[in-house]
Order: C-alpha cells, then structure tokens, then sequence
C-alpha cells in the first residue's frame, strides 16, 4: 500500500528524510571534532587523577618530615585506666612514673529530707556561697520546681538544683555545686539557711576552730637549737621541743588536723666538725715575795694523749619528725613530710591518727643530723561546718583531688592536673591503693599509621602511572586488592599515555627514591627502607621463590613484623630515615619522604607539569569547540538551504499538478459541450 498524501502536512518525495541523509554526511567532519573533544577531556581526567594521587603522596610524605610530624607526638599508658589516666603534647618527653589516687575531687552534693507533692518555699532572698562566690536572688515563692529553675538560672555553671523522688509522692530537693575543691565549699545564708534547716538540707551545729599556738609560752620541752620566728618553729637538726594543745582536743569523726612545715638541708660544711676534749683543769701555781720582790712558781702540766677524731656520725635521713601525744601518754606519728623548704600545707583526719583519744601535744623530735624542721599554723576544725550549719544528708563533700607521684603528695582542686607534669594532663579517676605506672611514649601506632599512609599513596600512585604507560592487561590483574568495577575503571584507561616520556621517567624517579640509600646520625648502619621491613620483595621466603613480573612495577611491601621491631627500637633513625637536616640549619634535606616530595613537587607545583597539561588540553579543547560552532552555522545554513531548494521544488510540482488538473477539467468540459 502506497504512502497517503495529504497537501501541506507530508512531502511527497519524502524531502525531510533526504536533508537528514545529505546533512548526516555534511556532520561526520564535526563529529570527528567533537569525538578529538571528548578524548581531550578524558585525557584531562586522566592527568586530574595522577595530579590527586600525587598531592596524595605529597601530603603523606610531608607528613613524615615536617614540624607536625608523628614522630614527635606523645601518648600515656596507664597501666590501670579507672585509677588515673593522661594525655600529652609534643612538648612532653619520654618517661615514667608512679601514681597513686588517694583521693579524687568532689563538689558538694547536699539532698534534703522527702517532701510532699505540695510542698511550697516561702518569698525571700535566698542566698548561697561557693567559696568567695555568693549566688542571691528574690524569690516570689512557689513550688519546687518553681524554685528550682530560678535557682538554675542564676546558677548556671556553678549550683544546680533538681528534684529526686527517693519516696512515691514525696520528692526531695538536691542542691550540688558544680565546683570541684575543697575551696569551694557550699554554704546557706539568709532565707536559703531557714530553707536548708527546714527541708532537712542542712542542721545548725556549734562551729569547732581549735588553733595551736606556738609560742614561748606554749613549749613545754625545748633542747638547744629551738626558736620560734614570725609564729614559726624551729628545730635544728638533733632538737626536739613539744608543743601543749590547751585545752586537749577530743578526737571526733569529722574532725581535721592542719599545719604547714617546711624543711631545710644544711651542707655539710655548715656542720661543725668534732673538737679535741680541752683535757683537765690546772689551778694557778702561784708565787712568793720576800723584799719587795715576787718569784712566779711554774705551771703545772699534765702530759695529754694523742687524740683521735672520731668518725663522723652516721648521716639520719627521717622525715617523719612529728608526733601527737595524747592524754593517756601514747603517741602517734604523723605520716611523711615532703622535703622541700618552702612551707606546704597538709591535712589528715584526725580520727584516723587519734581514734578517740585526747591530743595533748604535738611533739616534734629532729633526729636528722643535717635536716632543720619548722612548724607554724597548727589547727584543729571541722570541715563540715560552714556558717554554723553543717549538711545532713550529703551525697558528696567538697574535697581536692590527692595524687600522689613518686612518693610526692600533691593536691589540686579538680581531678584534671596539668601543671605537675611539662607537657602532660593528668586526669584522677577514682581512689586506689596500689600504684599506677603512667608512661609518656611516642605515639607509635600515629607514626605506622603515617609510614603506611605513605607506601599506600606511593602504590596506588604507581598502579596509575603503570596502567596509562603500559597496554599489558597483566598489570590490571597484579591489582588483586581491587574491586572488579575499579579495575574496570583502570582497564579503560589502559596505555593512555604508553608514548609520554615524562610519566616514565618520573615512575623511574620515584623507584630511585624509595629504593636508595639516606644517611642517619643516629644509626649509620640504618639508610634503605628494606632494613625496616618496607621493600619490593621483603615479604619473599627467599631466591627460590621463582620469578614475578609485578615486582619489577616498583610496588612496595610492608613487612610488619620487621616494622613493629623496627619502630620499637630504632626510632630516632627511622625519624631520620625519612627525614633529617644534615647540615644543621634546622631544615630537612635529606630523607625518603624528603626525597619523593622533591620527586612529585615539579608536577603539582603551581604552573607545574600537570597544570601545563591540562592548560594545553584546555587550549586544544577551545580551538575544537571554535571549530565545532563554526561547522554548526555552516551545517545550519546548509541545512536551511537544502529544505528552502527541496521546498521550492516540492511547490513547483505542486502547481504542475494544478496546471495539469486544470486542463483536464477544461478538456472534459469541453468534450461534453460538443456533445
């Protein structure tokens, strides 16, 4: 069945079909321009790709040489996590210690008695102190909860209160400080002294303050060397002196012992040596006169033994001078003193030195031969008592952190310490008895991590310049650790660049890098990364293993058994391994990753080799698109004349076939007027 025909919606020859023959060949010179266009952009892609892997090797290299790197760092290992934990800067050195948490810092945590459902706090003003910080506000009156978000606000960071419902119905009010130290106790005032009574927060009690004077008054034994300066006393070395507490103190739970000490070493040329004995006592001779004239007797002599100094004493080192006596004639000695001469504070309970006896004295006997001890601000109190209230439910009480360090008794005011070690936090986690060793080490995982960083960039960078400079399949396949649509990826790019010189001899630049030799200062048996484990074949059982063509792409190896000793003792050469300043102006000029960041600087340096590569794929790309618009308006008037000619004729025809029609109907008209 032939084509329908409709005039002015279809072409009878079928023109459009035509153009689109003729113009498809008119395209083809275009078509080769936008195919050299699309090449030119995947060639791009391609050298946009080498320069990311490059920068990738770069920053991993320069990561292993600069001021930042791994080398340097620090970590701490606590060999017991819970007790005492820390952290370091670069700045720390290695080293080890002992600690012992004797006790962390707390805040004080006061709950009250359960109170009912409807329990209201009356309008006042409400004030609280939290060491030489006051806290006041008006309130209006209202519920707990009312109170409770006021107090918050005003609060903020330091007293927080909330409702805690021990009892069903009957919520309890807990007011805590947010302030860690035994300097920030939490104290009532005004009408938040009533509350505190009143809601069983707090109960009013006598405020205890015992203070020991010392004074020449107050000694009751003193031996040569014993003075008391500016409220201080002093005993010098081999003195004692005794000290009445008048009246005696009752020994009671809460009750706390404070004094500050210090000590001071004399040298030894300070003390005076050993003296002969002076021998006995001779009376005068005497004399006579007789006529005006005296004759003098001569003195008596006593022939003396030759004497033999002693030997010098044994030197006594004890600093555990102090002592309380008590009333039933017992004595007890206070623990340690540290050895320093500028007075330190310390405190102890006195019930766990006392029991429940009466402290009478505090005696202090020197029996140091070249140590003097002083002693001043002697007192007894009660901690818990602050503004004549003293908390009745406490959850916690204010207290400073005690740590112990290497037999150093010290005491901050937060469980975060970092002024005891240079370059190290400390942070107390809870009590413990037994000692913690805490060890500042390079960090060695940071530095295996950047080391490997570092060989993977390198092969992966490598696997690149393999896969666009060779056409052999092989080298895809020696790429097992791959996903198959990665290698896939590879596979199409493959031999992309098999005629550019300059990836070649850069691939050959960066096999010299890895492969050769680096002097180190610190080890000079140590220059090549196949003596810590890193290699093109390190992980082979030996020669016999048999020939394989993928060592010989340069890919290195990481052998991390021979790493991880290798890191464990030769740290400062591996340091110097990848980087080192060798002629000592604090600038490293040698070294692998020295060596390879020098090696890949020239193709991604600003208006490096890949920027000029991509620069004239950018310019070929431009020229191509020129082209390309130019043949479009070529190929678009083409294309207009071609359907103006095909339109012309189609119309020609079109008024034939009226011509032809109308003679016809003529012809016939004229047939039947003959007949």
């Amino acid at each position: 069945m032939s084509d329908v025909y409709m005039p002015g919606v279809t072409s009878r020859f079928n023109t459009d079909k035509l153009i689109e023959d003729l113009m498809r060949v008119e395209r083809i010179p275009r078509e080769r321009i936008e195919k050299n266009a699309e090449s030119l952009e995947t060639q791009k892609g391609y050298w946009q790709d080498v320069g990311r892997r490059i920068n990738s090797l770069r920053d991993s290299a320069r990561i292993l040489f600069s001021f930042q790197n791994p080398f340097n760092d620090r970590i701490v290992h606590s060999s017991d996590e819970s007790v005492i934990t820390g952290t370091a800067t670069r700045e720390a050195t290695q080293q080890e210690r002992s600690f012992r948490v004797k006790q962390t810092a707390q805040a004080d945590r006061f709950l009250s008695s359960p109170l009912g459902d409807s329990y209201r706090i009356e309008a006042g003003t409400y004030a609280f102190s939290l060491g030489d910080q006051e806290i006041s506000f008006d309130f209006r009156g209202g519920s707990l909860r009312d109170f409770t978000e006021v107090l918050n606000r005003r609060g903020r960071d330091r007293i927080r209160a909330s409702t805690v419902t021990v009892e069903p119905g009957s919520p309890s009010l807990l007011i805590e400080s947010l302030v860690t130290g035994a300097a920030n106790r939490l104290g009532f005032s005004g009408n938040a002294e009533e509350l505190a009574v009143r809601t069983g927060l707090a109960e009013r009690v006598h405020e205890f303050r015992q203070d020991i004077a010392v004074t020449d008054a107050s000694l009751r034994e003193a031996s040569a060397g014993v003075s008391i300066r500016e409220d201080a006393l002093r005993v010098a070395a081999g003195g004692n002196a005794s000290v009445a507490v008048s009246p005696g103190i009752q020994s009671k739970p809460n009750l706390v012992l404070s004094f500050e000490a210090a000590t001071e070493v004399r040298p030894p040329e300070d003390i005076p040596p050993p003296q002969p004995p002076p021998g006995p006592a001779i009376p005068p001779a005497g004399s006579a006169t007789y006529g005006g004239i005296t004759i003098e007797n001569d003195n008596s002599t006593v022939p003396m033994p030759p004497w033999t100094p002693p030997p010098p004493p044994v030197r006594v080192d004890n600093l555990r001078p102090l002592a309380l006596a008590f009333s039933d004639g017992t004595k007890a000695v206070l623990p340690p003193l540290r050895d320093t001469d500028n007075f330190s504070s310390y405190q102890y309970q006195l019930s766990e030195i006392a029991g429940d006896r009466t402290v009478t004295s505090i005696d202090l006997e020197n029996d140091n031969t070249h140590r003097d001890v002083s002693l001043r601000n002697v007192r007894v109190f009660d901690p818990t008592v602050l503004g004549g209230v003293r908390p009745k439910n406490p959850i916690s009480a204010a207290q400073d952190a005690v740590v112990v360090m290497d037999g150093i008794e010290v005491k901050r005011p937060t469980n975060t310490i970092g002024d005891l070690i240079p370059g190290v936090t400390l942070t107390a986690r809870s009590p413990s008895d037994r000692p913690v060793m805490l060890t500042v080490e390079p960090d060695l995982e940071s530095i295996k991590d950047g080391i490997i960083s570092l060989v993977g960039n390198y092969n992966r960078l490598m696997a690149e310049l393999n896969v666009l400079t060779r056409s052999d399949d092989r080298i895809i396949q020696e790429l097992s650790y791959m996903e198959p649509e990665e290698q896939g990826k590879l596979r199409s790019r493959l031999g992309a660049f098999s005629g550019d010189s300059v990836l070649n001899q850069f691939k050959n630049g960066l096999q010299r890098a890895a492969g050769g030799s680096y002097p180190t200062m610190a080890e000079r048996d140590l220059a090549m990364l196949t003596q810590i484990g890193i290699g093109t074949d390190v992980r082979r059982a030996g020669a016999g293993s048999g020939y394989d063509p993928s060592r010989l792409r340069g890919y290195l190896e990481i052998d991390e058994r021979l790493l991880d000793n290798a890191l464990e003792s030769r740290l400062p050469a591996i340091q110097q391994l990848f980087g080192m300043d060798t002629d000592g102006d604090l600038i490293i000029d040698s070294g692998i990753a020295y060596a390879l960041d020098n090696a890949a600087k020239p193709f991604v340096e600003s208006g490096g080799i890949i920027s000029l590569k991509t620069g004239t794929i950018d310019s070929r790309i431009s020229q191509d698109q020129r082209r390309m618009e130019t043949l479009d308006r070529q190929l678009a008037a083409k294309e207009a004349a071609l359907k103006l000619q095909y339109g012309q004729m189609e119309g020609a025809y079109t008024r034939m076939e009226q011509m032809s029609t109308s003679l016809e109907q003529f012809s016939q008209r004229s047939n039947n007027n003959n007949r």
